[in-house]
Parts: C-alpha cells; sequence; structure tokens
C-alpha cells in the first residue's frame, strides 16, 4: 500500500513545525513471500505426518494406549532414569577431575589422564559393559589388602559384587566420564586467560580460582555440548540389554516379543524417550541461563525469573552502606594502608631466545608514583608482572618492603615459593590490567568482595560495606548489582581499580590502564589515580599517557630493549634527559 503525503504548502508546514512535517505518512512493511510459502509448506508437511501416523491403524494407537503406562514399562522406565541420573552425575564428577588432571602442571598426572581418556573412548560402549558383566573370569574375588602387612580387610567374590545393575552403572560412568572430561577441558581452555591472571593477582587459592571463577565461565561453553552428552547418555542406556538387565528398552522387547506388536511397542519406548528429552532440554535451557548471567547486557527474563530478581534486589537492599558520609576521591581515606618500598635487582627474563628484561635494577621509594614511558616491545608490562611474580624471572630478585616476592630468604639462599605461598604475597601488591579483567559473572559487588573474603579472612557484611565505599569513592554507587558487561569502559576500570584497592595493598601496578579506553573515557580513570596518588599508597604505571606521567609521578623510568636506560624526576626527564634515545622518544610525543 502507498505512503500517505501530506500536500500542504511549505507555509503551513513550516508553521506545523519539524516534529509534525511527517505526521501523515504511513509505513508500510517490507513483504516476504520466501517467508510466507516455507510457512505453508511446513504446515502441509507437519499436517500430512500427522494425518498419515493418527489415521494409519497399523500403527496399533490402542495397543500403545494400553501399555504406555503399564506396570513393567514404567518399571523399566525408572530403572532408565536412575542409570541416566547416576551415571550423569559420577561421569560429570569424575570426567571434571580428569579435565583438571589434564590440565594440570603434573606431566605424569596429565599423561595418566590423557591415557584414561583415550582407552575409555577408544573401547565400545556395547564391549565395555560386557568386559565388566566378565570381569569374574579375570578376578574371582575382589579384595582389598593391607600393603606390606599381608592382613585382607575386605574380600568378596566378583560375580556377587557386580550385579548386572552395577556393571551397567560403572560401565557407563567410565564412558561418560571420558567424553565428558573433553568438553570440560575444551570449557576451560576457552576461559580467557586473563580471567587466570585477575585472579592469581588478587591472591585467591587455586582451589577458588578453578570453582568461583574458571568453571563458571567454563559452563557456558561446557553446557551445550555436555548436554548432548547426557541425553545420548540416556539413550545409550539402551546398551545395557546386553546384560539381560530391564531397563526401557529391553523391558519393550520382552514385551513385544510375547504379543507380536513390535511397532506399538517401539512407539511406547519412543515416546517415553522424547518426554526424557524435553525435560533434559527444558532444564538445560534453564541452566545455560543461569551460567550466563553478565553474558548479556539485556538478558529476557524467564517465567519466574522476575520474581526472583525482585526478592533478590531486596535482600541486596539490605546490605549495609558505610554509616560515616563518604565523599568522591580518596583524600580522608584512613584505611588504605601505608605504601610499600620496591627493590628490583639484576631481574633479567627471555622467552625463547628473546630476551625481554636485561638485568634491570630499581628502587621505588613507599609512597611513591612512579610512571614507566618507553616504546611498545621495552618490557614494560613484563617488568611490572615481574613485580607480583606473575611472570617469573630467570634471574634476579623482588622485594616489597624487604619481603621477597616469590622467595623465601634463608642465609644467602633464596627458595622458590610454592605458588599457595606466592599467591598469600600477591595479596600485598594491587594490579589493575589494561583490559580490566574483571569477572564477567559476578557482579560489581562480588567482584570486589571475592578477595577480601577469600585471602584476608574478612566478613561477608563488612567487606561488603567496605567495597560500597570504594564504589562510592569512584563514584560508581549506583552500579552495585550490575555485571561488567552492562558497564562502560571507563565504570569497568574504575572497578578494577576499586577491586584492587579492596584487599588494601601495598602497592598497585597499573597495566596501561587507559590503552583500552576511548579517549572520552580516559579523564575520569586519570582522575582516579591522580586522587589515589595523593593518599600515600605506592604505585607503579606503566603508561603512554606523558601528560598524566609529568602532572602525577614522582619518578619516570624510561626503558627499551628490556634495559632502565633513564630514572628521574619528571623534570629532570621530560625538560632535560640525558639519553639520547630518550630524547628521541619524547620528541615523537611530546
Amino acid at each position: 500500500m502507498a505512503a500517505t503525503i501530506d500536500f500542504r504548502d511549505s507555509d503551513e508546514r513550516g508553521r506545523a513545525g519539524p516534529a509534525n512535517e511527517y505526521a501523515n505518512f504511513r509505513i508500510v512493511p517490507a513483504r516476504h513471500p520466501g517467508r510466507t510459502l516455507g510457512t505453508i509448506f511446513a504446515a502441509l508437511v507437519i499436517a500430512g505426518v500427522l494425518y498419515s501416523v493418527l489415521t494409519n491403524e497399523r500403527w496399533g494407537w490402542s495397543v500403545f494406549a494400553e501399555w504406555f503406562f503399564s506396570e513393567p514399562v514404567l518399571a523399566g522406565l525408572s530403572r532408565t532414569l536412575l542409570l541416566t541420573a547416576l551415571a550423569t552425575v559420577s561421569g560429570s564428577i569424575l570426567g571434571t577431575g580428569l579435565a583438571l588432571a589434564r590440565v594440570s602442571r603434573s606431566p605424569l598426572l596429565g599423561g595418566l589422564s590423557f591415557g584414561y581418556i583415550w582407552l575409555l573412548r577408544s573401547i565400545p560402549l556395547i564391549v565395555l559393559l560386557l568386559v565388566l558383566n566378565n570381569l569374574g573370569y579375570l578376578y574371582e574375588t575382589i579384595s582389598l589388602t593391607v600393603p606390606f602387612a599381608g592382613k585382607t580387610v575386605f574380600s568378596y567374590p566378583t560375580t556377587q559384587l557386580l550385579t548386572p545393575f552395577a556393571a551397567a552403572f560403572i560401565g557407563l560412568t567410565l564412558n561418560q566420564s571420558a567424553f565428558f572430561a573433553e568438553i570440560v577441558r575444551g570449557g576451560i581452555l576457552a576461559v580467557d586467560q586473563g580471567q587466570l591472571e585477575a585472579a592469581a593477582a588478587l591472591g585467591l587459592p587455586s582451589r577458588r580460582q578453578a570453582f568461583r571463577i574458571v568453571l563458571p565461565q567454563a559452563m557456558r561453553s561446557i553446557l551445550p555440548t555436555g548436554f548432548n552428552e547426557i541425553i545420548g547418555l540416556a539413550k545409550s542406556t539402551s546398551m545395557v540389554y546386553v546384560l539381560a538387565l530391564p531397563e526401557l528398552f529391553y523391558t519393550v522387547q520382552v514385551i513385544y516379543r510375547r504379543n507380536l506388536e513390535v511397532i506399538p511397542l517401539l512407539m511406547v519406548a519412543t515416546a517415553w524417550y522424547l518426554v526424557i528429552m524435553t525435560v533434559l532440554s527444558i532444564a538445560q535451557h534453564y541452566i545455560e541461563r543461569y551460567f550466563s548471567k553478565g553474558a548479556l547486557r539485556n538478558p529476557k527474563l524467564l517465567p519466574l525469573q522476575a520474581y526472583f530478581n525482585r526478592l533478590r534486589a531486596s535482600k541486596a537492599t539490605n546490605v549495609p552502606v558505610a554509616k560515616a558520609a563518604v565523599s568522591v576521591g580518596f583524600k580522608d581515606v584512613a584505611r588504605l594502608r601505608e605504601g610499600g618500598s620496591v627493590r628490583i635487582h639484576g631481574v633479567s627474563k627471555s622467552f625463547g631466545s628473546h630476551k625481554v628484561l636485561d638485568n634491570v635494577d630499581l628502587t621505588l621509594a613507599a609512597g611513591s608514583v612512579t610512571a614507566i614511558l618507553g616504546p611498545s616491545g621495552s618490557g614494560k608490562s613484563t617488568l611490572l608482572r615481574s613485580i607480583n611474580h606473575l611472570e617469573r624471572v630467570d634471574s634476579g630478585f623482588i622485594s616489597v618492603d624487604g619481603e621477597f616476592v616469590g622467595y623465601s630468604k634463608h642465609g644467602d639462599t633464596l627458595y622458590e615459593l610454592k605458588e599457595k605461598d606466592v599467591l598469600k604475597r600477591r595479596a600485598d601488591i594491587g594490579m589493575v590490567f589494561q583490559n580490566f579483567n574483571l569477572f564477567p559473572h559476578l557482579t560489581v559487588l562480588e567482584n570486589l568482595i571475592e578477595a577480601p573474603i577469600q585471602v584476608r579472612g574478612a566478613d561477608r557484611q563488612e567487606a561488603a560495606v567496605e567495597a560500597t565505599e570504594l564504589l562510592v569513592r569512584v563514584g560508581l554507587q549506583d552500579k552495585l548489582h550490575a555485571y561488567p558487561r552492562q558497564l562502560s569502559g571507563g565504570q569497568q576500570q574504575r572497578v578494577a581499580i576499586a577491586r584492587a584497592l579492596a584487599l588494601r595493598p601495598k602497592v598497585i601496578l597499573f597495566d596501561e590502564p587507559t590503552s583500552a579506553l576511548d579517549p572520552e573515557l580516559v579523564g575520569e580513570v586519570l582522575d582516579v589515580i591522580k586522587e589515589l596518588a595523593r593518599t600515600g599508597t605506592t604505585l607503579v604505571v606503566v603508561t603512554h599517557e606523558v601528560g598524566f606521567a609529568r602532572e602525577v609521578s614522582d619518578t619516570v623510568v624510561f626503558m627499551e630493549g628490556g634495559r632502565v636506560l633513564e630514572v628521574g624526576s619528571p623534570d629532570q626527564v621530560f625538560s632535560q634527559p640525558k639519553h639520547s634515545r630518550t630524547k628521541e622518544f619524547l620528541a615523537k610525543v611530546l
């Protein structure tokens, strides 16, 4: 249909104003005849199939109705559901353990996990079930004996212990775990490396990193293929017919061999499998939505979700805010710890044949603000990451307030600490990353309170109060329950700064904190860092913002090729640089 056009003269339209100039226009939606034809074709196919199935007496719908809710069928169905549930739980737990072993740093443990997965994925399920069912031929008894003592704690005939149900359960579990392990490993590898670095920089224990940070995010990749495996498992229970175990399919076979109603009985089994798949598909949808928290800016609410959101919000409003009035900024913050001195002595680091740091020596005074400048690839970020031991150095050492990072000192010898001890020391060295590295599945409040609770042992309510105060100080008190994806880049970086401060560190490291931001958002992040610079906390900032470095820092370090070429005050380095390479670099950026 054609649009209606307003033919009033120009003066009349001018008096009507620009808002009403097109008031009488009508929009005709675009037509899609192909979609209409496709819809008609699909409807005809569905109608044809239904008509054929429902009007053909040979389908035996009366027999189907007679046996669908019969006692033998329901008993077989219950065994199918029980086997599916048990094998899903045990296979998922074992598979997750195998996946974590596969990605562990132990070559022997990783090799054992790989060998198990390789073997179990190679053996057909039906062969595995038959081997387990005939295990008594290989081992007459299953015994538990105390090593070297010759004392038998437990001994039982294998054939009595390994019943058909037990053999089915163990076989399905072993088969499921091997496939599920690779699904979990794929999910773990899909999690951004920055998330692991952020968790490690906060000092979170390795177990907490795995189960609170990595696996919840990996679940978004795990769930679709994982549920495919569960659905496949529910159908694979039909394989246990070789053990003469009366699950759903075996029960149906027994019945149709007696009454010869093959098709109606097979349709009974098919209908129940469809019910199982439908329930699992609905469960998958809800579970996927649960683990996609923070992944979408404006997710559509599921049934009853609005109610639970209101309930959660009402509880969240009860989280106490700081009792005293809190102002934006950090000038009046008494709870920030005094800055610690940083000593970098003879630090070298290579990636293969490329030397990234070459015998770096620096001393940064407590409470100082140090800006590290230099061209890309000069080793700035690697040096920064070495301070909190995210990068292990090849030689040299780093200390904060005389305490070595990553090592313990005994006499004249330094012993490298285990990861759990390194994590504890990292709590005193906060870090703000170039790409924020907030945990996307946690709210802003949860991002801030995770480390104080897990690392410092703070009470949850106390941690929430302090987190709220920090958010007020960075101007984000209204984003308490938002997810990182719902924030702008500048807001995310301010949250990242607040998260680092929540641990009350002695030193805070900033790795190019504004390089991932739009130019108009840079100022709001730099203002927060400027406020921090006046508090006495030791700040080390890798940056390309020369104006910021000149205004805020006490010390400017210029690096190139992994070496420190010049160190001095901002006035000296920017006004009278001593090294020719520093002069050349500043001439291009100033």
